[in-house]
């Protein structure tokens, strides 16, 4: 019996086969900078879909790994888009008069914040002057003297007849410190108590009678004079409210022209007439706060004084004056709840938090109201109460500004509540698919309010056709990086290593992140070997660099197993043993390590034992791997007999957890070669699943395995015989390092494909696996012959056992 040969696969398979030749130009120098969003047509159609949607709740997420270009994608298209919109609406916010905690918001058409807000200052600034002057002014002082006068005239008149009546009856009214006394007079001269008691007491009656009269009658005058007080204010109230209405209706008039044709600002100056006119003593204030009469001290910047706060305007959204068309695109990098909807800061005064109109601040919402707001979903979910804020606002259709103290009742601090602003912007949120995938699972609301999905691509077919449109992707990278131009063999060493990213020889990577990252460490090389563009060895050397920088702790294991601290094979042979191929990633760095795997085989009662999942090692997906090993071997070998075998499989000096079905094969193949008593060329390590009919199955990292197997191979010595079996269907996925490529090349190493189990026996035992014949058979002395005839026999020696059992039970 023969043994059947290795296929080994030729070096030009080993690797995308993209070279200088496949380019029509020198340097990407010659290439266009801008080719465009390559790969990404389904993902963009449905950013620009959200961009131009006129209805409100179509809102979009735009899904995909990071590095893919997401952010600036969107940002290009939305900036493209907001050119043609017309400018949003200005907002502010100002004072209640009626209400203080109830602010007005009020829309102004684009550009009107700003020209509002100044307007206000300016009337606050000439009243501030125009008032004093005015009760300063002679008619002023004129008819404020002439009521003055009036009053005084009155008083004394009265006060004058009281005197005059009194004396008539001989009483006289003295000014004490205490207020007004009488008493009596005689000849003129006030009454001594001696004198009062040496009258006769006729005369004594007389003089208590007209004094009794006097005070009556003074008492009346003196409780007339609060009401002619009274009167007295009002008149001066009301010459005080007229010379202001004069001046207040010429200043709120010059604003009123200003803004002919807007209601909203009309209706609010006219509250703000009515509170000026009625306030106008705040403009006769002292700077320490007093009250300085009709005379107050002149001075500068009357706007910013706090007793004028009441009239100012809080610009919310400001648009410039003179911009004519174009809407915002907001990115909030911090989406916080305040940073989101606004907020409303407050001031310490007296130990006590004050707050008032002029204190709330816009969010992200309202600076991107009318055009677009661009939102990283991962920032939005991890604040505190973000999320919720963000889909209320969107279902509700309008920011409403609240604080978080106040939402959970934290506070008890007296606060705002504004007038809502009506929300018309479009949301982008930008996240991951995994993030797109849980928020539509568990959030009932998102699929509501996020219609769109824009999901881009990872990767992009390696057609011949497309390889000078990506190579254009790379000249507009290069432009942004800032890097030099690439030759075109490096851009074809820069594409090898894309495809290699993918893990797939027929991809692209659409990883611009990583491609820039790479050349600008070739550019950095490039500089060091006086390159005016970038080469192919350029791209290698970053290459290179990059990965021995992350390979510490590959070069460590490496060590222990070249150092026979880890028990690995790589020449002879072995019954039940077998190199198996698993793949390590550390942050993002991924490298191959072989392990030694081992199976033991006796007569037993049909049970497989797998010692990583009995120790809890391994996982689940491991697990479902050697149960179909246990369908396999049950359906294939000794079907009319029972299972009659014990067999033990374990991943020998591996203390960690073990996953993933890319051992089944090499399990198996151990299995199999403990059975038969065939051994196994320890010169070969395998990787590949198997699934219950013996047909091998793609896994992953298949680069990684072979170079790890490969690296130890190299440093031990390469024999020509040693090789690793992939799965025929990872072919298309090799993407090999140049050492690898080379030794295969000269025919030291080997890399051999295969289809189904009896591929993999035959390579590693250099004998034929056996095919059933017409009769049911394997062929005498084939690999699966030996399998089966050793399960007969552990079948025989279990009904010997059982029947050996039963018949001593019955003799005892």
């Amino acid at each position: 019996m023969t043994s059947r040969l290795p296929e080994t696969l030729p070096a030009s398979a080993l690797g995308a086969r993209i070279t200088a030749g496949d380019f029509g130009f020198d340097t990407t120098a010659d290439l266009p900078a801008d080719p465009g969003w390559l790969g990404q047509d389904r993902a963009v159609d449905a950013i620009r879909m959200a961009a131009g949607m006129r209805h409100g709740d179509f809102n979009a997420f735009v899904l995909g790994t990071p590095g893919s270009g997401r952010h600036r994608i969107v940002r290009a298209i939305l900036d493209e888009a907001a050119k043609n919109r017309p400018l949003p609406s200005d907002w502010v916010y100002v004072n209640n008069f009626d209400a203080p905690h109830k602010p007005r918001a009020i829309e102004l058409p684009a550009g009107q914040a700003n020209r509002l807000r100044h307007a206000m200052e300016q009337l606050i600034d000439e009243l501030a002057n125009d008032i004093p002057a005015l009760f300063e002014s002679e008619d002023y002082q004129t008819r404020r003297n002439a009521i003055e006068q009036t009053f005084a005239d009155a008083h004394e008149e009265q006060m004058t007849q009281l005197f005059e009546r009194a004396r008539s009856r001989n009483v006289a009214i003295l000014r004490t410190p205490m207020g007004f006394t009488v008493a009596g007079t005689h000849e003129g001269e006030v009454l001594t108590p001696d004198t009062y008691n040496a009258l006769p007491e006729e005369q004594r009656e007389t003089i208590d009678a007209a004094v009794d009269i006097t005070q009556d009658e003074l008492a009346e005058v003196l409780k007339s004079a609060p009401a002619r007080e009274k009167e007295h204010r009002a008149q001066v109230e009301a010459l005080n409210a007229e010379m202001a209405r004069n001046g207040v209706d010429a200043a709120i008039a010059e604003v009123q022209r200003a803004f002919p044709d807007l209601d909203a600002v009309r209706a609010y100056l006219e509250t703000v007439r009515a509170d000026l006119i009625e306030n106008a003593a705040l403009f006769l204030l002292r700077e320490d706060g007093a009250q300085d009469g009709p005379f107050p001290g002149a001075t500068s910047k009357h706007y910013a004084k706090p007793q004028f706060q009441r009239y100012a305007v809080n610009v919310i959204v400001g648009q410039p004056e003179d911009a004519d068309s174009g809407a915002p695109v907001v990115q909030e990098a911090l989406p916080t709840l305040g940073n989101l909807i606004g907020r409303i800061e407050y001031a310490s005064e007296m130990g006590a938090l004050v707050t008032n109109f002029t204190m709330i601040k816009p969010g992200a919402l309202h600076r991107a109201n009318g055009g677009f707001l661009v939102l990283d979903a991962l920032h939005v979910l991890s604040e505190p109460l973000a999320w919720d804020a963000l889909k209320r606002c969107l279902r509700t259709g309008e920011i409403a500004i609240y604080s978080p103290g106040e939402r959970l009742s934290l506070i008890s601090t007296v606060s705002l509540d504004p007038d809502p602003v009506p929300l018309r912007t479009r949301v982008i949120l930008v996240g991951e698919r995994s993030h797109y995938y849980l928020l539509s699972a568990l959030d009932p609301d998102f699929a509501h309010l996020f219609k769109l999905e824009a999901d881009f691509n990872d990767h992009m077919p390696a057609d011949p056709e497309d390889l000078t449109a990506y190579a254009g992707m790379i000249a507009a990278i290069t432009c942004k990086a800032g890097t030099r131009p690439l030759q075109a063999a490096g851009v074809a060493a820069l594409l090898r290593e894309s495809t290699r990213l993918t893990g797939d020889s027929e991809r692209l990577t659409l990883n611009t992140d990583t491609l820039s990252d790479i050349l600008r460490e070739a550019d950095h090389w490039a500089d060091g070997n006086g390159h005016d563009a970038i080469a192919e060895a350029d791209i290698e050397k970053a290459l290179h660099e990059r990965e021995r920088r992350a390979s510490r702790l590959r070069d460590l294991s490496h060590e222990a197993i070249t150092r026979e601290t880890l028990l690995i094979d790589t020449d002879g042979t072995r019954v039940g043993q077998i190199n198996a191929l698993s793949v390590l990633q550390i942050g993002g760095y991924a490298f191959g390590r072989p392990s030694r795997l081992t199976a033991r085989t006796r007569m037993g009662a049909g049970k497989l034992v797998d010692i990583e999942r009995e120790t809890e090692l391994g996982g689940p997906i491991h697990s479902k791997g050697v149960l179909i090993l246990q369908g396999y071997l049950a359906t294939t070998y000794a079907t009319d007999a029972p299972m009659s075998l014990w067999a033990s499989l374990v991943f020998e000096q591996s203390y960690g957890g073990v996953d993933g079905d890319s051992a089944s094969a090499a399990e198996l193949l151990a299995l199999i070669s403990s059975l038969s008593g065939v051994p196994i060329d320890q010169s070969f390590a395998i990787t590949g699943s198997v699934n219950q009919f013996g047909d091998i199955q793609a896994i992953g990292g298949v680069n990684e395995k072979i170079e790890g197997f490969f690296d130890i191979c190299a440093a031990r010595g390469l024999t020509g015989r040693q090789g690793v079996l992939i799965p025929q269907a990872n072919v298309k996925h090799l993407a090999l390092r140049r050492r690898v490529v080379d030794a295969v090349e000269a025919g030291t190493f080997r890399i051999v494909p295969m289809s189904h189990l009896s591929d993999a026996i035959a390579v590693l035992t250099g004998q034929e696996p056996g095919t059933r014949g017409k009769y049911g058979t394997f062929p005498e002395d084939s690999v699966n012959a030996r399998v089966e005839s050793r399960l007969h026999e552990f079948a025989a020696m279990r009904r010997a056992y059982m029947r050996a059992a039963m018949e001593q039970g019955g003799t005892s």
